[in-house]
C-alpha cells in the first residue's frame, strides 16, 4: 500500500499536511455566485477551488446519453472536496462509483434525494450538510412559502402577463379573479401546506380543503392548532383545515397547491385523471417537486385549456432545456390555459444560500483538521 493511500486513510488532517499541492475543491450548481466570495477567501496554497455554474443532464437520467454521463465524469473526476447544492446534480451509486478521487461531498439543506448515500458510506465517503440557521428549524420553507403565496397572486392577477404586455406596448390582458372566498385545496398538509393554507385562509378569506394518502381529519385539526388557527368556525362548525378526498378536492378547489415529499408512493401520484377534475377557472400550483406530477398529463390539460392557469417553479428535468415545451409553446393563446413558470427559485433566498455556503466552509475546515463534521448525513 502506497504512502499516500495510508495517508488518506489515516485522515484528511494527515493528507493535508503531506501533501504538497492544494486540495482541489468543486463547487457545483451555485447560479448566483453566492459561494465565490467565501470559497475565494480560502488560502489558495491550501485549496484549489474550481466553480461550475452549469449543470449538466443528471448522470441518471433516462435520457442522458453515454456521452454526457462521461462529460460530468471528466468534470467531478480530479476533485478530492465537491460543494453542490440541494438536488441540482444527483450523485447516484454508479456515478459515485467512478469518482476515485472523491473524499467530501459538502450539501446544502439537511436531506438530498439525489444521493445515493449507501454507496457513500460503503465508499467512506462523509457527507455534511446544511441548514437554514436563520431560520431555525426550517430548510428554505419560509422563503418556499412566500414564493408559492407569490406564484398564487401573480396566476389570479395576470402580473407576469400584464408585465409583458406594458413592456411590448400592449395594455390589459384578461380579467384578473379574486381569491377571497374561494377555496384552496393543499396536497399536503406539513409545514408548507400549513403555511401556505395559513395565509391564504387569514390574508384572504379562502377556504381550506386538505387531501394526502395518510391525512386524517384528527391530524388536520392538530395542525391548524399548532398554527395558532381554530380547529373550527365557531359559528357554522366548518372545519378550518377540512380533509376531503382526492377526487372531492382538485374537483371543488378554486386553486390546487402541491406540498407533498416526493418518493417512490408520490412519484406521478397526480395525473391526468386528478387533472381533468379541475374547474376550468381553477390554477394549479405546484412548488415541492416536478415529478410528483406526470408531466405530459399536465401539458396536456394546459395545451387543451381545460384550467385557468399553472404557476409552476419544478420541473421533471432541471434546468429546462431549451427545446422543453415548458419553454416553446405560447401559452396563453389559441385556447391554451396561462403558464407561469419560475425556475425552482421557491428555496433561492440570498440569507439561506449565505448561511449554507458558510456551513459547507466550516465543514470544510473541520474534514481537513480531523474534526468531527457537523450535520453528516450519515
Amino acid at each position: 500500500m502506497s504512502l499516500l493511500s495510508t495517508s488518506l486513510r489515516r485522515g484528511p488532517r494527515l493528507f493535508a499536511t503531506m501533501s504538497s499541492s492544494p486540495l482541489k475543491v468543486a463547487v457545483l450548481d451555485d447560479y448566483q455566485g453566492i459561494s465565490e466570495p467565501k470559497f475565494k477567501a480560502l488560502d489558495s496554497s491550501k485549496y484549489e477551488v474550481s466553480f461550475f455554474k452549469d449543470t449538466l443532464r443528471p448522470y441518471n437520467h433516462p435520457d442522458t446519453t453515454q456521452d454526457v454521463k462521461d462529460q460530468l465524469v471528466k468534470r467531478l473526476e480530479p476533485f478530492t472536496v465537491i460543494s453542490t447544492m440541494r438536488e441540482r446534480t444527483p450523485f447516484p451509486r454508479e456515478l459515485i462509483s467512478r469518482l476515485p478521487n472523491l473524499k467530501l461531498l459538502l450539501i446544502t439543506g439537511n436531506r438530498n434525494l439525489g444521493l445515493d448515500l449507501d454507496a457513500f458510506k460503503e465508499r467512506g465517503i462523509p457527507v455534511a450538510g446544511a441548514v437554514d440557521k436563520s431560520n431555525p428549524g426550517s430548510v428554505g420553507s419560509v422563503s418556499t412559502t412566500e414564493h408559492c403565496v407569490t406564484m398564487i397572486l401573480a396566476a389570479a392577477r395576470n402580473v407576469a402577463q400584464d408585465d409583458l404586455a406594458v413592456k411590448t406596448g400592449g395594455w390589459q390582458t384578461v380579467p384578473a379573479v379574486s381569491l377571497r372566498g374561494k377555496t384552496l385545496g393543499t396536497v399536503g398538509l406539513g409545514r408548507l401546506g400549513v403555511a401556505v393554507a395559513k395565509i391564504m385562509s387569514v390574508a384572504f378569506g379562502m377556504k381550506v380543503v386538505a387531501w394526502s394518502s395518510n391525512l386524517t381529519q384528527e391530524k388536520a385539526d392538530e395542525q391548524a392548532a399548532k398554527a395558532g388557527l381554530p380547529v373550527e368556525d365557531a359559528q357554522t362548525g366548518e372545519k378550518t383545515f377540512k380533509v376531503v378526498s382526492k377526487e372531492e378536492l382538485f374537483s371543488t378547489a378554486d386553486v390546487v397547491s402541491v406540498h407533498l415529499v416526493l418518493s417512490d408512493r408520490s412519484r406521478g401520484g397526480i395525473a391526468k385523471k386528478d387533472l381533468e377534475l379541475m374547474k376550468k377557472t381553477a390554477i394549479f400550483v405546484n412548488t415541492s417537486r416536478g415529478p410528483l406530477v406526470v408531466e405530459e398529463d399536465l401539458l396536456q390539460v394546459l395545451e387543451q385549456g381545460k384550467i385557468r392557469a399553472a404557476a409552476l417553479d419544478v420541473f421533471n428535468l432541471e434546468p429546462l432545456p431549451l427545446d422543453s415545451k415548458w419553454r416553446t409553446t405560447k401559452w396563453g393563446e389559441d385556447g391554451r390555459s396561462r403558464v407561469l413558470l419560475t425556475p425552482h427559485m421557491g428555496y433561492v433566498e440570498e440569507d439561506t444560500l449565505s448561511g449554507w455556503y458558510d456551513q459547507q466552509i466550516e465543514n470544510l475546515e473541520r474534514w481537513v483538521k480531523g474534526e468531527q463534521l457537523s450535520l453528516s448525513l450519515y
